[in-house]
């Protein structure tokens, strides 16, 4: 992964506990994240669905960062929580496996990245290479011998709620490569950590 990709004014961290006000400020300005609390993905559906009134998404999201399970990273600029990317194994996320166009391709323990929130103050100034390159960090560190996504591939113009998995160009620029492509907008992308880390 490119050294150029480390923005230096963001500095990501595992959510920990100590961390959790700051993952609420970020979501805080996103309904949808904050309904969510990465629970789409580990829930079945009327579960999801239920605890994005009941709060019991919330709950789920600080009883497994509090056990001590990785969610996700958090992202600062000067200080100041503005970002948010959910990574973790992909089997921790069973909900992937039941996806027609995200099922697994192969049974390789790899790691998922499956969501993206920034701040409206800092959209759109370039968070996404460092969020990824981040991730796939902390994904080696951790053992994991490829990093998944699954950004959007659409050729109309797309709206942040559509977006929050990643659009396709900034992935394949980061050296990930198509895997599969169940449907024409979701390919599944995979970066490979066993080569050495150039940064």
């Amino acid at each position: 992964m490119p050294r150029d990709d480390r923005d230096t004014t963001l500095d990501c961290r595992p959510v920990a506990p100590e961390r959790l006000g700051d993952v609420e400020t970020v979501f805080a300005g996103c309904a949808d994240a904050g309904r969510c609390w990465c629970a789409f993905w580990r829930r079945k559906r009327p579960e999801f669905n239920a605890g994005t009134r009941d709060g019991s998404n919330r709950a789920l999201f600080r009883d497994l960062v509090e056990a001590g399970e990785t969610l996700g990273l958090v992202g600062y600029r000067h200080g100041d929580s503005i970002a948010w990317c959910g990574v973790a194994p992909r089997a921790e996320q069973p909900r992937l496996a039941r996806s027609r166009n995200l099922a697994p391709v192969d049974d390789a323990p790899v790691w998922s990245l499956t969501c993206f929130v920034t701040t409206k103050a800092h959209r759109r100034t370039g968070l996404l290479r460092p969020l990824v390159a981040a991730a796939a960090r902390l994904a080696r560190s951790r053992g994991a011998p490829a990093l998944e996504a699954y950004p959007i591939d659409a050729a109309r113009p797309l709206g942040s709620g559509e977006i929050y998995t990643g659009v396709l160009r900034p992935f394949l620029d980061l050296g990930f490569r198509e895997v599969a492509r169940r449907s024409p907008t979701r390919p599944i992308v995979r970066l490979d950590l066993t080569k050495e880390d150039p940064t």
